[in-house]
């Protein structure tokens, strides 16, 4: 089943969040972190 326009718009939405946020790390070690929990969570969005 495929995703609506609105959801994908939802999804781009988030994704651009977690980016900012990742931008505003403090330290190498925090944007890591960061990214790595992003990955994460859009491996699980594929797999579901």
């Amino acid at each position: 089943m495929g995703m609506t326009d609105k959801q994908f718009n939802a999804f781009l939405r988030m994704l651009m969040k977690r980016i900012k946020e990742i931008k505003t790390a403090k330290s190498p070690e925090e944007k890591e972190q960061k990214i790595d929990e992003l990955l994460e969570e859009i491996q699980k969005d594929i797999e579901d």
